[in-house]
């Protein structure tokens, strides 16, 4: 990737932060997004030093520094973000099954170090991948903004980890270390290793349903969008630092049925559209004893459903953005019906 495969816009926010930052930290640059940002930062000629837990040869190829580690090794952490300017934390353990422990310890105490390190380093940028299920209760949110209290239950560890990391890293703002939070929404495009493979390989072996009988909006985001919201949010952070201290929903900005969008996918995959529907009642009664009997049986692999994914695939989420579009000038640069033709494209290879 080169500057002038970008959008012009993304190429302009690249230039600006070029001027002010020489070398930038990633963790989780492995991941789907996360390489997404290091393709980025490195095709504006920013050095890019990358913090992950496995080997990726095709990072180090693209001329990443790649050092391999665990996020809740401390000095492994510190040594890693040495000479850097600027951090993005998009590392975390995402899914909706597993222990308190297994979430908390690299999504909470990681994010505490990566912080501490900062402190240590004396670096002063920290741009935070978040979540919106920070504030998913098990309920609608049809156009919330920020200003949506953080939920007072929380139906998995995940949300209830990246909640608290959030809190942390939003408080540990001050003058000599900004911080902002990313809340991205299903982020999907080609390549991604998880909603596109998951509906396609659900829809294939029979097991996709839609979950209840209202069809309720829910917001996305294009893989290229999220990574120039991240982009923006480190240029306005070196300079203008408005959005320092404060968490900021990201999405297409195209609301859209679970439905739609789950057969736009399997279009994209050449398979027939998803038309069975389970009752949300139903589903969520089948999440609470599965997760009782997967609990008391000690099983690892996650349930065909759980509570948290019968309310999601059965509440609205979408998201007012205008603090993202105001404070950072984010829109998206890709709708999802580009995206769209991009991921048929990716697929049929």
């Amino acid at each position: 990737m080169t500057l002038t495969d970008l959008h012009p816009l993304e190429q302009t926010a690249l230039k600006q932060l070029a001027l002010s930052v020489n070398k930038v930290f990633v963790t989780g640059a492995g991941g789907f997004l996360g390489f997404a940002i290091c393709q980025r930062l490195l095709a504006a000629g920013i050095e890019v030093v990358g913090f992950a837990r496995s080997h990726y040869p095709k990072l180090v190829e693209l001329g990443v520094d790649m050092r391999q580690g665990d996020i809740n090794d401390f000095d492994s952490v510190k040594q890693a973000m040495k000479g850097c300017g600027l951090v993005f934390h998009v590392a975390s353990k995402a899914g909706v099954w597993g222990s308190k422990q297994s979430f908390y310890s690299p999504n909470v105490d990681g994010a505490t170090n990566i912080v501490n390190a900062c402190k240590a380093l004396d670096i002063h940028n920290l741009i935070y991948t978040s979540t919106p299920s920070v504030t998913f209760a098990g309920a609608d949110e049809n156009g919330i903004n920020e200003s949506a209290p953080y939920a007072s239950q929380y139906l998995n560890y995940y949300g209830e980890s990246k909640a608290i990391a959030e809190q942390n890293i939003l408080a540990a703002n001050t003058a000599s270390l900004r911080t902002t939070a990313l809340r991205p929404h299903l982020i999907w495009g080609p390549n991604d290793p998880h909603l596109v493979p998951r509906v396609v390989e659900r829809a294939k072996a029979g097991r996709l349903k839609l979950v209840g009988y209202q069809d309720k909006l829910v917001d996305t985001i294009y893989i290229d969008n999220a990574a120039y919201a991240h982009i923006l949010a480190a240029v306005d952070l070196v300079a203008a630092a408005k959005c320092a201290g404060k968490a900021y929903f990201l999405s297409n900005d195209q609301p859209i049925t679970m439905a739609a969008m789950l057969n736009k996918i399997l279009a994209c995959a050449d398979l027939p559209p998803v038309t069975k529907r389970v009752p949300a009642g139903v589903a969520y009664a089948a999440g609470v004893v599965l997760e009782t009997l997967y609990g008391w049986f000690n099983i690892q692999q996650e349930p065909i459903m759980t509570r948290f994914v019968a309310r999601q695939l059965s509440t609205s989420h979408y998201f007012d953005i205008s603090a993202a579009q105001q404070d950072l000038g984010y829109q998206a640069l890709v709708s999802i019906e580009q995206g769209m033709q991009k991921l048929k494209l990716s697929l049929s290879r």
